[in-house]
């Protein structure tokens, strides 16, 4: 077997973990229960040994399809063919009570008489431990050697056989018939339930009146709704139901250039996505994921350093230590090498993202009020730590390996973090040192003008000396650092527009014009960038622009609507999938644009 393309893939999942599912109808990526977990299969990263789960028709040279239950994440998966017509629907349950971590998977043939083949063939923890199989009463357990033992089962209402360390069989549906599936965690099922001859019926129908009862709390009722709504489901996919904790990307190792050695493990919490993207969710209405997930920043806040300071990233449970390490024995997407688990960046110093929690708050603030005064007594630290030491040179949002700088987006957060800091002490008469605070504020506003603006380029540069553009700077103007108007941010964006845009895609720095990050080779245009430089032309007054672009940027998106973190020259999807930003990005570009158009006819 071959790789897939990345874009070839869709998700379910069921708020712990997710699963990918490609065309052909195999998953060949899920780490389970938890979004942390070892995988147990990742046929995406190794075809050989990275573990697989395959239910298909025997078709030769059918037509694939897949669409999502609209206003679902139940994924269908349909094979055409002049021999028949057959489907593959995938799910996981979400209530919390009635079973355990399940992965179900129905096969069903839907005109003429189907052969199909299943095959389950797992490899535990990262690959890297063996397994037994063992039969009890007709369903399949599979235990993992090593460690961390790991139990799973399989169970079908088809006969299952063991064949070559792997679960097998090959069956024949008339039409109207089906069969299914269910992978489980054994610690977590619940027999009685789970065993009922009508549960798979019973779950899969409450499963979506889950996801379209969340999707109806939606406020959003502008264009481009279903991407919109789409783009939120995938949001909701990634947040950790337990946790409140939302993820990066549900994936580790997937290039960001086929070849290269930009293969990150994106399973973790980091200050700055999660804070966008609950500002995203909070767009649309989802005040109950703000909730839990201020819930969770507020308990990292209690566990600060001494000095005020955060770590930018944390696992989904808050933990600290994402050690990173190199899977030596795995290939690589295409040979995509090194994979690592874990990141070695959480130890950064990423001053920006400070502004991007606080900004969080303010808007979670002005939505809710709910600002707790042992809250207020963290973040009053916190933006102390911004005052001590927004100064000094770091890695910026984008992670470089290359040594710190006084990166420009990395000052216009800090400024970001004091001036929510004041509105937010203004607004509750909460104590603050105000007039510290506002001096602080200015310095940094006019650092910013005075020392990262280039009268050669006539931009705001990527840091302090530079003379290279950033994408970054695209969010200047939507955190209100500067008017979508302002002539050096029209000017700035016209310098974005001629170095970083390639026909409506837009890269985040261009190392052949003095930006370094430290790592070879090079990469695609990043999704989320893209949709930010909608949103500056849609601010800026330049509507007709604006909406040409997003519908652009709209078609790379892949056949279920989700993007991975960055394009390639053909369109093709790199980097980790689906990436929460992106959708992120989505949202707000949508939400911005719609609101503008309308304003501009009424």
């Amino acid at each position: 077997m071959s790789y897939q393309p990345i874009e070839n893939y869709g998700i379910v999942g069921d708020l712990h973990t997710v699963a990918l599912v490609g065309k052909d109808g195999s998953i060949d990526f899920m780490c389970f229960p938890h979004f942390d977990s070892p995988s147990v299969f990742a046929a995406l990263l190794d075809d050989q040994k990275g573990g697989r789960f395959k239910l298909s028709p025997s078709f030769n040279n059918a037509k694939r399809r897949q669409l999502y239950l609209p206003n679902t994440n139940i994924l269908l998966t349909r094979f055409l063919s002049s021999e028949g017509v057959a489907e593959v629907s995938d799910f996981m349950p979400v209530a919390e009570k009635r079973h355990g971590h399940q992965l179900i998977r129905r096969a069903k043939t839907v005109r003429g008489k189907v052969h199909f083949h299943m095959l389950c063939a797992p490899a535990f923890d990262y690959g890297r431990a063996s397994h037994s199989i063992e039969e009890r009463d007709g369903t399949m357990v599979f235990t993992s050697k090593g460690a961390d033992k790991t139990v799973v089962r399989l169970r079908s209402d088809v006969p299952l056989r063991i064949e070559n360390g792997a679960v097998v069989v090959d069956f024949t549906l008339s039409e109207g018939e089906t069969a299914s599936f269910i992978f489980e965690d054994v610690e977590t099922w619940h027999e009685t339930a789970s065993a009922a001859p009508d549960y798979i019926a019973e779950v899969f129908k409450e499963t979506m009146n889950f996801w379209r009862g969340w999707v109806n709390q939606s406020t959003y009722r502008g264009r481009w709704r279903e991407m919109v709504n789409r783009s939120a489901l995938t949001l909701k996919l990634l947040t950790s139901h337990k946790h409140g904790s939302i993820i990066a990307a549900p994936t580790f190792g997937l290039p960001e250039e086929i070849g290269g050695e930009r293969n990150w493990d994106y399973r973790f919490t980091w200050i700055r996505d999660a804070s966008f993207t609950l500002y995203g969710l909070m767009r649309l209405g989802y005040t109950s994921e703000a909730t839990a997930f201020m819930a969770w920043i507020e308990q990292r806040c209690r566990e600060m350093n001494p000095d005020g300071s955060l770590q930018l990233m944390y696992a989904i449970d808050g933990s600290h230590d994402l050690n990173e390490r190199i899977l030596i024995h795995t290939e690589g997407y295409k040979n995509s090498s090194p994979v690592r688990i874990g990141n070695g960046a959480h130890d950064q110093l990423q001053l920006d993202i400070y502004g991007e929690l606080m900004n969080s708050v303010y808007i979670y603030h002005k939505h809710t009020g709910a600002i707790s005064h042992d809250f207020w007594t963290y973040l009053s630290r916190l933006v102390e730590f911004v005052c001590n030491n927004w100064r000094q040179p770091d890695e910026g949002i984008w992670e470089v390996r290359a040594g710190r700088q006084e990166f420009t987006y990395s000052r216009v957060m800090c400024w970001v973090a004091v001036d929510r800091a004041i509105r937010i002490a203004q607004d509750r008469s909460f104590p603050a040192p105000l007039q510290r605070w506002q001096t602080v504020r200015d310095e940094i506003y006019n650092e910013v003008f005075q020392h990262h603006w280039n009268p050669k380029l006539q931009a705001f540069v990527q840091h302090k000396g530079s003379e290279a553009v950033d994408a970054s700077c695209l969010l200047m103007p939507l955190v209100k650092f500067i008017s979508p108007t302002d002539p050096r941010w029209l000017s700035t964006l016209k310098a974005i527009e001629e170095l970083l845009v390639e026909d409506s895609l837009v890269y985040r720095y261009n190392t052949l014009n003095g930006a370094s990050d430290g790592l070879s080779g090079g990469e695609g245009t990043f999704s989320m960038c893209s949709f930010w430089y909608v949103e500056c032309l849609s601010r800026a007054g330049d509507l007709e622009k604006a909406r040409f672009i997003f519908e652009k940027t709209l078609g790379y998106a892949n056949h279920l609507g989700l993007y991975a973190e960055e394009l390639g020259p053909r369109g093709e999807h790199l980097g980790n999938f689906p990436q929460a930003f992106s959708h992120l990005a989505l949202i707000s570009a949508a939400c911005n644009l719609d609101y503008r158009i309308s304003e501009a006819q009424a």
